[in-house]
């Protein structure tokens, strides 16, 4: 009775960390898809200028483009590049928490059934 009492008690516990665990997830994960947003405008918007550099002969009207758009652009770009990877490193991560929680889970019903 007391084991049973202490298994349940763990296997709470564990679903308590998971619940919490997940939301954690939830949260990258809404994040993830509005920086994947913002990157896909960037990468439009970068696309657009340098295409536009491209068509244009005026050394002068080429290098406002630059200064103004394309360089501003690549760099927010590149850093939201870089965010996003940590975003995926993140919910790898968490992710790995929950398959670990999972995994012990599993083994601690195991043994209840076992009994």
């Amino acid at each position: 009775m007391e084991e049973t009492i202490a298994k349940s008690y763990l296997q709470k516990s564990l679903n308590e960390w998971k619940d919490d665990i997940s939301v954690v997830l939830a949260e990258i994960g809404n994040e993830y898809d509005e920086v994947s947003q913002e990157l896909k405008v960037y990468s439009y918007k970068y696309g657009i200028t340098k295409q536009v550099i491209q068509s244009t002969v005026n050394e002068e009207i080429i290098e406002k483009i630059r200064d103004m758009y394309h360089k501003p652009f690549e760099e927010s770009y590149n850093q939201l590049k870089e965010y996003m990877r940590d975003l995926e490193e993140k919910r790898r991560v968490f992710q790995m928490f929950i398959q670990k929680i999972d995994e012990v889970t599993r083994k601690e019903s195991a043994k209840i059934t076992t009994y």
